[in-house]
């Protein structure tokens, strides 16, 4: 056994005014937590992409990454229920004089659990039978609301059109009704870029942009997004969709994977002489940004005067 070698990391009235922080030593980075009057140290590298554990929150006994929220017993280093092999290093510490002292040689080792990839990770594979075509509406107006949405009903011509003329299979998803937290800039506090799929959808079971992703990349050929225009622009809805498309995109860049291969997208674009040549510009834009191709006039401006 090494000899042990404490050392000093503060005094303990300081340290225990804050239940998890990040300590420094050296280049040895530690999440050390204070509960019921114990401290704790663990390593504060997270196993996942490195994210600093002292700088996210406690949840009971558990350190939560603040990058991806990938979660680390305080005192085992042990991950969270079904993950306990997925272990970070754990530091002996005492207190001698109100100092507080922590073995730097005492570390245990670090183990990486594989964790389950998400069923969004699986391989596109496009399965036998007719074109596919999802219609997203970004309309945020209230369903059964007095006033007309001409985006949300030319959607709706043309997914029925698209079915009985054409006999393809279609599916409908409407922004409003779905619960999904905007993007909270994960790939720029990852190592690397965005996971696929987003981080929130891997770590929050409630969020429900996963319906859009499955649709998108697993199961339509055609994709087609319906917009009023706000002030000039698509509305809220849609960008609160595409801003948590990063992680499709970053796909590209990071892992040259291509998960919008061979798909089409169009677009209705309903307003008034409001930009319609500059909405479907920039709709036009992100989607080739994201592998789609398009068909010839790839939409539709209505305007009722």
């Amino acid at each position: 056994m090494p000899e042990r070698q404490w050392t000093d990391v503060g005094s303990v009235e300081e340290l225990k005014q804050t239940q998890l922080q990040e300590i420094l030593c050296g280049k040895t980075r530690l999440a050390l937590t204070y509960r019921n009057g114990t401290f704790s140290a663990i390593s504060g590298v997270c196993n996942h992409v490195g994210g600093p554990l002292g700088k996210g929150r406690l949840d009971g006994d558990y350190v939560v990454c603040p990058w991806h929220y990938w979660k680390f017993h305080c005192e085992t280093g042990k991950g969270e229920a079904g993950y306990e092999q997925d272990q970070v290093p754990v530091y002996s510490t005492k207190i001698e004089n109100d100092r507080l002292y922590v073995d730097f040689t005492s570390a245990t080792k670090r183990t990486k659990q594989p964790h389950q990839p998400h069923p969004l990770a699986r391989p596109v594979i496009r399965r036998p039978g007719p074109v596919r075509v999802v219609g997203i509406s970004t309309t945020a107006m209230t369903a059964d609301h007095p006033r007309y949405s001409t985006s949300d009903a030319l959607l709706g011509v043309a997914l029925d059109y698209a079915r009985t003329t054409l006999k393809l299979e279609t599916q409908r998803i409407q922004l409003r009704d779905l619960t999904f937290r905007p993007c909270e800039g994960f790939y720029s506090k990852a190592a690397q870029a965005c996971t696929w799929p987003c981080s929130i959808t891997q770590m929050d079971s409630t969020d429900q942009l996963d319906q859009v992703y499955e649709a998108i990349v697993h199961w339509a050929d055609v994709i087609l997004v319906s917009t009023p225009i706000r002030w000039g622009n698509a509305s809220s809805l849609y960008f609160k969709m595409v801003e948590r498309m990063n992680c499709i995109q970053n796909q590209e860049t990071i892992a040259n994977k291509h998960l919008l291969k061979n798909k089409v997208a169009a677009f209705i674009i309903m307003g008034g002489q409001d930009n319609v040549q500059g909405v479907a510009g920039q709709l036009m834009t992100f989607w080739a940004e994201v592998g789609c191709q398009f068909p010839q006039f790839p939409f539709i401006a209505h305007s009722r005067g």
